[in-house]
């Protein structure tokens, strides 16, 4: 439901009209200039309508800013993994983040009760307890591509035989590519390098400033111009490299998230890569997700709304104490806002983490039932979850289809190894580590 549904309707009840007036002959021309005109300069308006002052000040982007508006938090934590011990954790944070994506795949943007009765009709248990028997979304073909690249069957349970292509792995393969690249000292415009590089096509946010880099803007710029999604979840999906290049140095990954944030985003948007970032950090070297929660939100400012929305839906776990009654409170209470805005799905991530309870196929199946941006939140609680228990201690029902094979949109790097990957992010670490 959108928060203007009246104006919604309007508009397309205008454009219904005039396009019987067009097919009739009319002259229709100077109609539409006058409507266009008009939402030119509206549009313009909005964007130069400054964020009200209470809400500026209590969420800058500035990162400067925004560490002095944080709580005290343990900034980096004591953690002493062998090599071979961090390679298992970070090939489970992948591993475990790939399989809550093609698992939220194929049902990404559909309500709740439609993933419930899509269970229902495939013969699944709801929440899902494996990968889609069929497409839930029977509308699509079989042989429909998924970002031009794997056939979207390839997400289906009897099809699977690799990792296949989404945004949501392709940033995480593209944060390894720009720290191997760069190094460590990364800044926004090698970000946006790298982006000019290795990236043939983005969504919301990232499309837009994917488009200003082409035309010759630097960041931050990029994320300022004509740019409505700042707050959107894109940048929350870029988290995990970050995590995984700084386990168990929260600060550090917040900081390297907030430069690869600030290409597209501002506020909200940055401040979820951020917390996800430092989450993830924190999940190698901690016992529970909520203790890796619980330090995610010291490294971002404490009345921000990305804070805000986490606190509240632990607070709502807490007392529902009912998975579908929680989630549907957090539905309701974001009635309105889009499907792949950061708050809403960080509520979602919360609440699949809690009543997950630590187990990971009930995390990723929770995760994915409640609907909205699927894949991106079954691949956040999956990475988190996963860099708990490790890859040896993942269920093999959810990793073993994988293979070793992993299908990637971007350029001149189609294929890669999870083994590889996971590999790459050990050497990674250390080198930061180093640093």
């Amino acid at each position: 439901m959108s928060y203007f549904r009246n104006l919604e309707e309007a508009f397309g009840h205008y454009i219904e009209w005039l396009s019987l007036r067009r097919e009739q002959g009319a002259d229709i021309a100077a109609s539409r200039r006058r409507v266009l005109s008009v939402l030119e300069t509206s549009t313009r308006k909005l964007e130069k309508m400054r964020v009200p002052g209470k809400l500026a000040a209590a969420e800058p982007t500035d990162l400067d800013c925004l560490r002095a508006l944080r709580p005290a938090g343990p900034r980096r934590l004591e953690m002493r993994l062998s090599d071979d011990a961090l390679y298992d954790r970070i090939l489970g944070a992948w591993l475990g983040r790939a399989a809550g994506c093609v698992l939220g795949i194929p049902c990404e943007g559909m309500p709740k009760k439609d993933i419930r009765n899509a269970a229902a009709n495939l013969g699944m248990k709801y929440p899902p307890a494996a990968y889609w028997a069929g497409d839930p979304k029977p509308q699509h073909g079989p042989k429909d591509l998924h970002y031009g690249v794997t056939a979207r069957k390839k997400f289906l349970a009897g099809n699977i035989d690799r990792i296949g292509a989404d945004d949501d792995l392709v940033y995480t393969e593209l944060g390894l590519l720009i720290l191997e690249e760069y190094g460590p000292d990364f800044t926004p415009a090698d970000v946006g390098k790298a982006w000019l590089k290795y990236l043939p096509v983005a969504c919301t946010a990232e499309h837009v400033a994917l488009e200003n880099l082409k035309k010759g803007f630097i960041p931050p710029e990029t994320a300022h111009r004509g740019n409505p999604y700042v707050d959107w979840i894109g940048a929350d999906i870029r988290s995990d490299a970050w995590g995984y290049a700084a386990p168990g140095w929260p600060e550090k990954a917040a900081e390297f998230a907030w430069r690869d944030a600030v290409v597209s985003h501002e506020a909200a948007g940055v401040h979820g890569e951020m917390f996800f970032s430092a989450v993830i950090a924190a999940a190698f070297a901690v016992a529970d997700w909520e203790e890796a929660v619980r330090i995610g939100l010291t490294e971002i400012p404490r009345g921000c709304r990305v804070a805000k929305a986490v606190k509240s839906a632990l607070r709502r776990c807490r007392r529902d104490d009912n998975w579908d009654a929680a989630t549907n409170g957090i539905l309701a209470k974001y009635d309105g806002m889009s499907g792949v805005h950061t708050l809403n799905n960080a509520e979602l991530t919360i609440a699949g983490l809690y009543y997950g309870g630590g187990d990971f196929s009930k995390t990723i199946g929770l995760m994915v039932a409640a609907g909205l941006d699927t894949d991106c939140t079954g691949a956040t609680a999956g990475s988190i979850a996963g860099a708990l228990v490790g890859a040896k201690r993942l269920p093999k029902k959810w990793v073993a289809p994988f293979g070793d094979k992993v299908e990637s949109y971007i350029k001149g790097k189609k294929n890669w190894r999870s083994s590889d990957i996971a590999h790459r992010f050990v050497k990674a670490a250390r080198r930061v580590g180093a640093s």
